[in-house]
């Protein structure tokens, strides 16, 4: 916008000093206007015009001044023409209004050309101003939206959008809430506290317009959920304002998906990274546990030793086995979370492989009761034996860790039809709602099992894994009176890649 388009359309600087200049304005333009068909009453009395020819004269001030200035001050001018017309032509008798009723026709029709010219003039000219208003208020909300879309998205952009609306809208201020952050931007010079306006506006959900004032305020809303709030001290128009409030409910959009999207990416590289980290430890470890086992059993045959002594060489073994245990777990977790891990698939019969990993968990089974419930002798399962395996053998040593002793655990296989579940029951300590989602992450405990048996959080995730990497998912339910079960859902068939 142009500052000769902003005098003549009452906006900016020229229009915004006050009421005493704008008043001053109108007097002068009126008063040019004025002089001007006075003089030319004067110059048609002197050379003794007809009335019809000082009439066409006047008119060529009484249009312009409408088109430049406005209705009221062209309907003050023809007045004048009318009045310094009626004093001129007293002092000729001859052509007085009275000596010629046809000057009276003539004036009448003049004062109606004059002010239906001026009115329509008017019309036009404000519809001129509107039309470039809106074409200019058009270029700078295409402006704004180029200049969003060219943001810098790490970093907040409260801020950014407030000064862009201020610069590009040339307004007096603005004021951006971002309810997400709890924090207000703002920019230009504000008379009152724009925090506390801004947060008004989102809490009371207020969008209206205040033309005394100047100022707008807007719910800026995503979808129909309010997000925050915008506050400008201008001048704009309503739809103006409702543009500005949408496009900042946008930017805020792409900020949030743009965190997220970061968030997540930072995530899986860290997930990535701590897979490399435990590869490496787990194998790292391999060696010296392999040594120190050799050495114990080397110990073990030696004989000769007391008791004390063959207690510690006991200790030393069992805890050898322990420290092997985990490692094993914690390469097998750094090889599932692989992208590239290949599992070799066959036809598993679901009874020979829980008894199998029963079997290989007899030492720690030796003091449960353990119950094996199968729906159907043939039911077989195309899968990975030796991570199906490792899935049902977390469930039961889960089981044998938490379960109440004296109580039995029970391994269940069912068929769905398109899904084989196995599942692993006991009575213990009962899992809060809010864990049961959580169980399955890496490295976390259930508050309600922290204390009861030590662990690290690891094998539970790894069952997750092995039943994902199968096309299947698990889940568990707990009660107090019904006990913990532990799902795993296994599609029957090869799922296809």
């Amino acid at each position: 916008m142009t500052q000769s388009y902003l005098a003549r359309s009452g906006f900016g600087p020229w229009r915004s000093r006050g009421h005493g200049s704008r008043a001053l304005l109108f007097v002068l333009e009126t008063a040019l206007g004025a002089v001007s068909v006075v003089l030319l009453a004067a110059l048609a009395h002197w050379f003794t015009w007809l009335l019809p020819i000082a009439a066409l004269l006047y008119l060529l001030v009484v249009v312009p001044t409408s088109l430049l200035c406005g209705f009221w001050q062209s309907a003050i001018v023809s007045l004048t023409a009318v009045l310094a017309q009626g004093w001129f032509t007293a002092q000729q008798p001859d052509l007085s209004l009275a000596a010629n009723p046809a000057n009276w026709i003539t004036l009448v029709v003049f004062v109606a050309v004059a002010l239906t010219v001026s009115w329509l003039s008017a019309r036009i000219t404000e519809h001129a101003r509107e039309v470039e208003s809106r074409g200019g208020q058009m270029e700078d909300l295409y402006e704004f939206t180029r200049r969003t879309l060219q943001m810098n998205l790490h970093m907040e952009p409260g801020q950014q959008l407030a000064e862009l609306v201020h610069g590009i809208f040339d307004l007096e201020a603005v004021a951006v809430f971002d309810a997400d952050l709890h924090e207000v931007y703002e920019a230009g010079y504000w008379n009152v506290d724009p925090q506390e306006l801004a947060q008004n506006v989102y809490y009371f959900e207020t969008s209206d317009d205040d033309g005394e004032s100047g100022i707008g305020r807007r719910v800026v809303r995503l979808g129909s959920v309010p997000i925050g709030s915008l506050v400008v001290r201008g001048d704009t128009s309503p739809l103006i304002n409702n543009a500005i409030a949408s496009l900042i409910a946008i930017t805020f959009d792409r900020y949030r998906a743009f965190a997220n999207e970061s968030r997540i990416e930072t995530e899986r590289r860290t997930e990535q990274l701590r897979a490399t980290v435990l590869d490496s430890l787990a194998h790292a470890y391999k060696t010296p546990l392999t040594a120190i086992r050799a050495a114990s059993t080397g110990l073990s045959e030696m004989g000769r030793l007391s008791a004390g002594q063959a207690d510690l060489v006991a200790l030393i073994d069992e805890q050898t086995s322990l420290l092997s245990e985990l490692t094993t777990r914690l390469l097998t977790t750094a090889r599932l979370d692989a992208d590239d891990v290949a599992i070799h698939v066959e036809q598993v019969n679901a009874g020979t492989l829980v008894e199998e990993v029963v079997g290989s968990l007899k030492d720690r089974l030796a003091s449960m009761k353990v119950k094996i419930e199968i729906e159907n002798d043939e039911l077989a399962v195309h899968c990975d034996r030796q991570l199906m395996a490792m899935l049902l053998t977390q469930y039961i040593d889960n089981a044998c860790k938490y379960a109440n002793f004296g109580t039995t655990i029970t391994i269940r296989v069912v068929s769905t039809g398109s899904e084989a579940i196995f599942s692993v029951h006991s009575y213990g300590p009962v899992i809060p709602i809010a864990d049961r989602e959580r169980i399955f992450d890496r490295y976390y405990r259930s508050s309600g099992y922290a204390k009861s048996a030590p662990g690290t959080g690891i094998g539970l995730s790894v069952a997750k894994r092995a039943a994902q990497i199968h096309g299947g998912y698990v889940w568990v339910t707990s009660e107090e009176q019904e006990g913990s079960t532990f799902f795993a859902a296994i599609p029957l068939e090869k799922q296809r890649s």
